[in-house]
Parts: C-alpha cells; sequence; structure tokens
C-alpha cells in the first residue's frame, strides 16, 4: 500500500468516527428530553384501567397480565 492509499483510508476512517460521534450526542441528548403521553386509558378484563407509560407510551400491563 502507498502513501497516497494510506491517506485515503485514513480520511476516511476519521470522516466514519465523525459521524459516529456526532450520531452518539444526538441520540444521547435526545433521550434527556421530556417524554410526554396521551391521557388514553385501556379497560382492563377486569374492570380497572391502565394508562400510558413512558418513554414508548405504550399502555401498561392490566393486572394479571405480563
Amino acid at each position: 500500500m502507498n502513501k497516497k492509499q494510506s491517506k485515503i483510508i485514513l480520511i476516511v476512517l476519521i470522516v466514519i468516527l465523525v459521524a459516529a460521534a456526532i450520531f452518539a450526542y444526538y441520540s444521547c441528548r435526545r433521550k434527556n428530553e421530556a417524554v410526554f403521553c396521551t391521557l388514553d386509558a385501556k379497560l382492563c378484563s377486569d374492570g380497572s384501567y391502565v394508562g400510558r407509560v413512558a418513554p414508548d407510551c405504550e399502555f401498561a400491563s392490566c393486572p394479571g397480565e405480563e
């Protein structure tokens, strides 16, 4: 491998590392943001209700369910 190929490989690796660092930074930053779920309620088979739970805003499990 000559010097020109080594420089090109080094530049490509640096670009990949910088892109990965930027992606990681914004991913971590987004996780720290507050999550607000709608106040929907789901009627369970036993007559109780459950609401949505952050961070995905999925309904909580009904009592007796996994």
